[in-house]
């Protein structure tokens, strides 16, 4: 870990666009096919103001986030994950277009003892946080 990390480090943002056929794909890769995640007609059914992104999908670009900036710090290989978590707070609504929504992830270094590296994140979709208390433990 580069002796730069310290408390109050900001992480550079990653942004990664979900369109609809990433919706697909990680479906099938996941199993996951409720139809919230492909139907407009159903996710309107329940109330929700379109067809929306799994939470998995949306914890899991987080995590690449982590990954990434991590990854920076030491030869590439990314540090060991001891924590991660989040609440969902907001869908991630997609819409049916090539370009869909870009899922923004900023990160800031919060804490470090010892290797152990803490990183509060900040996750949103259109200007809307979509993760609540967002953090990663990191041992790097």
């Amino acid at each position: 870990m580069p002796s730069s990390i310290e408390a109050g480090t900001a992480l550079e943002t990653r942004t990664y666009p979900v369109t609809r056929a990433d919706l697909v794909r990680y479906a099938g890769a996941s199993g996951d096919f409720n139809p919230i995640h492909w139907s407009d007609r159903v996710a309107g059914a329940v109330g929700l103001p379109g067809v929306i992104a799994h939470g998995m999908l949306t914890q899991a670009l987080a995590a690449r986030a982590v990954a990434e900036w991590t990854a920076d710090w030491a030869d590439g290989a990314p540090a060991q994950v001891v924590e991660l978590g989040a609440k969902f707070t907001n869908p991630v609504v997609v819409p049916d277009d090539d370009t869909g929504i870009d899922l923004v992830v900023a990160g800031t270094v919060k804490a470090v003892d010892g290797d152990l590296v803490t990183l509060a994140l900040e996750v949103t979709a259109g200007g809307t946080k979509v993760l609540g208390n967002p953090r990663a433990v990191v041992r790097a």
